[in-house]
């Protein structure tokens, strides 16, 4: 409570705003609309499970019209290893709030079992850093005379260790992680002000139907467990047509509402974009939040087992499309 306090003393008025209307709070690490296409973002069991290396960006813009608002850009490859069961995974997040811009850098490692014929368990690990830097002299703070405010300014580099699990057939999934485990006691009170030091937990799951050849529905769910904080829950739905576009909504609990469109421009690149209308308080502030993420595939037309999971290569089709997740 008392690093609450603290931390709504140095931020934008409005801000201070946010967190009353309950959507600052609600999470530690970027929040992300397009979750399904991000997965190795926040779990690193993900990086080895795809189907051919991938390079991921990602630029997302939260409550537009507020000053100070979050700004996250993100960079990311997933690359299978050719032995079929390590891959490897880098990671660049820069996330902006206020006077406060956070930089994660991890490098991740998975290696997966077969748990059957057509059932696998990826284990995944990451190891990195964070850096955070705070400027107080940007912005209008509520108590101007705060101690906090008269603090150096921050530019630290903190460690991070992260773990993740993701079980999957090829058409569902779930997953757990945790982003990072170095989190209690690592803060002086003035970092503990900004950086809320506890562990977070994300759920992450999704089943594909083929409805017929050139249609697949898939709902998808994200949960981020905070302690302390309300969940944060996430259920989208997304339909993928003729293997070329996608379409769907998303439902943040008591936050938001979104709608997601996705074009496969080519065997190789996919781009996405999203749009947050905040149903909680916000709405009278944000004018919504616009999220873009850009996917390219590498390798798309090597041969794959058609009844397993991942990049078994055995006789069977040619990779001309998305796994879908």
């Amino acid at each position: 409570m008392a690093n609450m306090q603290r931390k709504t003393t140095f931020i934008f008025h409005t801000l201070a705003m946010l967190c009353i209307a309950g959507g600052m709070y609600a999470q530690k690490e970027p929040q992300y609309t397009q979750y399904m296409y991000n997965i190795g973002s926040f779990n690193p069991a993900y990086v080895g499970t795809v189907e051919t290396p991938d390079i991921t960006g990602l630029y997302r813009a939260q409550w537009t019209g507020i000053p100070g608002a979050p700004r996250t850009i993100r960079f990311g490859v997933n690359f299978p290893l050719p032995n079929d069961r390590h891959g490897l995974g880098f990671n660049v997040v820069n996330d902006q709030l206020g006077p406060t811009t956070q930089t994660y850098i991890d490098l991740a490692y998975s290696f997966q079992v077969n748990l059957s014929e057509d059932t696998r368990l990826s284990f995944g690990i990451d190891a990195g850093g964070s850096l955070l830097n705070v400027d107080f002299s940007k912005g209008d703070f509520e108590v101007e005379n705060d101690p906090l405010l008269q603090s150096q300014d921050v530019n630290n580099f903190y460690p991070t260790i992260g773990a993740g699990l993701f079980l999957y057939q090829r058409h569902w999934y779930v997953g757990l992680s945790v982003p990072n485990f170095l989190t209690e006691g690592i803060y002086n009170d003035v970092v503990a002000g900004i950086v809320e030091d506890k562990q977070q937990f994300n759920f992450i799951g999704g089943y594909v139907f083929d409805i017929n050849d050139d249609l697949k529905f898939k709902p998808a769910f994200l949960l981020n467990y905070l302690n302390g904080s309300p969940v944060n829950f996430n259920l989208s739905a997304n339909f993928l047509i003729n293997d070329a576009f996608t379409a769907g909504v998303s439902y943040r609990l008591d936050n938001a509402v979104s709608g997601l469109a996705g074009f496969q421009v080519s065997g190789s690149t996919f781009i996405g974009y999203a749009y947050d209308y905040n149903t909680n308080a916000l709405g009278e502030f944000a004018q919504g939040s616009h999220e873009v993420v850009l996917k390219f595939y590498l390798g798309r037309g090597e041969v794959t087992n058609d009844g397993r999971p991942g990049r078994l290569k055995d006789k069977g089709k040619q990779i001309d499309s998305p796994r879908f997740f």
